[in-house]
C-alpha cells in the first residue's frame, strides 16, 4: 500500500511521521488509533521500506538466520493511517513540507521526526569502504553472505558495546570455524555490575571470542584493522559497531539540534525552535532528571507514544504533559542459548539484580519480540501504551540516585 496526501484530506490536520522504527511506529499507531473516530485528522507514515526493521535482531540476520518479515502497511491497516514508501531527502520547516525521493512533496501541520541513527562509518579511514555495519537489514545480509563464504579466518568486531557483544557472540556460535576478535575501548559489560559483567565475559570466553579491551582502531584495510599503536590485526571481515550518527536533515531544516545533530526538545518532546515538530527516539535529545536519554528501544517506543498523546491533547485544545522516563533493564543475548539481563536504576546505572542463563534467554526474547504485538494491542486499545510516559515505579525520577 503506497499512498499520498490527496483528495479528501485538504481540510484535515495533517500529521506526518518520518521513520517507522520502534519509536515512529509507536507514534503512528498510537495517534491513528486515538483519532480514527474523529474527523479532521490525517496521519501519514513515511519510511524507506515496507518491511519493519527489527534492529534488536540484526545480529541474527547478519549470521544468516531467517526472520519473519513484518509489514508496516499491514500493521497500519484499520487505523486510518496512510503509508508512503520513500527516502526523505529534505525537510522545509518554514514551509512545513517534506520532500520524498527528491520529487514528491508532503505538506504537514504537525511533524513527528523519527529518523533514527545509523552506524558512523565516517570517523575512521577505511570503515566505509572495507567494513560491514548493522544499520539496515540489507547491510546485515551483506555480512551474512560474506560470513557464509568464509571457511576459516578472523572476523574483527569493532565496538565493545551491546551491539558488538551480541554480534561477536552470535558469529562465534553460528560459525565456530571462524576466529572472532572483539575490539573496544572498554571492557565488554562495563556498565553492568560485577556479577553480570563477569558472566558476560565468561560467556564470550566459552564461545571462543577473543576480547581486546583498551584499544582503538585507527584504520580499516581490505584485509586487516590497524590499531592506534600501529599493531595490525588480519581480518577476513570487519563488523563496525563503534558509534552512531543521526540524519543531517534536522540540522539542514534549521531545527535546533545538539552537538550530535539530535533535535533538542522541550519537556513535552516538541522542538524548542519549531513547536509544530515533535522529535522521538534516537533522533531526539531528550533531557530527563538524570541527563539526556540515549538511544534504545526501551526508551524509543515510550517517546513515540508520548508524542502521539501530546499531539492528541493539543488537537483537543489541551496542554501536553511533560515526558518522564527511567531505564529499567539491559538485556544482552550471548548466542541463541545464553544471555544476561542487568536491571538498572532509572538513570541506567546497574542495580544489584541480574538474570543469567536460560531465564535471561527467555526474558530477552520476550523483550525483543514485544514491540510488534504491542502495536497490535495499541490499535485496539490506545491506552495500553500510555503507561510508559505516565509513570510507574521505574519512571519516578525522584528514585534516581
Amino acid at each position: 500500500m503506497n499512498a499520498q496526501q490527496g483528495t479528501g484530506t485538504e481540510s484535515a490536520h495533517r500529521v506526518v511521521v518520518l521513520g517507522a522504527g520502534y519509536a515512529g511506529m509507536a507514534a503512528a499507531v498510537q495517534l491513528a488509533a486515538r483519532t480514527k473516530r474523529r474527523q479532521g485528522v490525517q496521519v501519514t507514515v513515511v519510511n524507506a521500506q515496507e518491511r519493519f526493521t527489527e534492529r534488536l535482531r540484526l545480529h541474527m540476520t547478519a549470521t544468516g538466520q531467517e526472520l519473519a518479515e513484518l509489514s508496516i502497511p499491514e500493521v497500519l491497516e484499520g487505523t486510518g493511517a496512510r503509508f508512503v514508501r520513500g527516502w526523505v531527502t529534505a525537510v522545509d520547516a518554514d514551509a512545513k513540507t517534506v520532500r520524498i525521493d527528491d520529487h514528491r512533496v508532503l505538506h504537514y501541520d504537525t511533524l513527528v521526526y523519527g529518523l533514527g541513527t545509523v552506524a558512523d562509518t565516517s570517523a575512521v579511514p577505511g570503515v566505509e569502504d572495507h567494513a560491514y555495519s548493522l544499520s539496515t537489514v540489507q547491510e546485515a545480509e551483506l555480512l551474512a553472505n560474506r560470513l557464509g563464504r568464509l571457511g576459516g579466518g578472523t572476523v574483527a568486531v569493532v565496538g565493545s558495546g551491546l551491539t558488538g557483544v551480541e554480534s561477536a557472540a552470535e558469529i562465534a556460535e553460528q560459525y565456530p570455524e571462524l576466529n572472532v576478535v572483539l575490539l573496544g575501548r572498554q571492557e565488554p559489560g562495563a556498565t553492568m555490575n560485577a556479577k553480570a559483567a563477569a558472566y558476560l565475559r565468561g560467556a564470550l570466553g566459552r564461545l571462543g571470542v577473543q576480547v581486546r579491551a583498551g584499544v582503538e582502531v585507527a584504520k580499516v584495510l581490505p584485509d586487516a584493522v590497524e590499531l592506534t599503536g600501529g599493531e595490525s590485526i588480519a581480518a577476513e571481515a570487519v563488523l563496525w559497531t563503534s558509534g552512531t550518527r543521526v540524519s543531517p536533515l534536522a540540522a539542514a531544516a534549521g531545527l535546533a539540534v545538539d552537538e550530535r545533530g539530535r533535535v533538542v526538545t522541550d519537556a513535552t518532546l516538541r522542538s524548542v525552535s519549531h513547536p509544530e515538530v515533535y522529535a522521538i527516539g534516537d533522533a531526539a535529545a531528550i533531557r530527563q532528571a538524570y541527563g539526556v536519554m540515549h538511544g534504545t528501544c526501551q526508551g524509543g517506543m515510550p517517546t513515540g507514544v508520548h508524542a502521539a498523546t501530546s499531539i492528541d491533547r493539543v488537537l483537543k485544545g489541551r496542554q501536553p504533559k511533560p515526558f518522564r522516563f527511567g531505564y529499567y533493564h539491559t538485556p544482552v543475548s550471548l548466542g541463541r542459548g545464553d544471555a544476561v539481563v542487568q536491571f538498572t536504576h532509572p538513570d541506567d546505572s546497574p542495580r544489584r539484580i541480574c538474570l543469567t542463563g536460560r531465564m535471561a534467554v527467555r526474558y530477552k526474547e520476550t523483550v525483543t519480540a514485544s514491540p510488534w504485538p504491542t502495536y497490535g494491542r495499541m490499535k485496539k486499545m490506545p491506552a495500553s501504551g500510555a503507561f510508559w510516559p505516565r509513570g510507574g515505579r521505574f519512571t519516578r525520577t525522584q528514585e534516581t540516585r
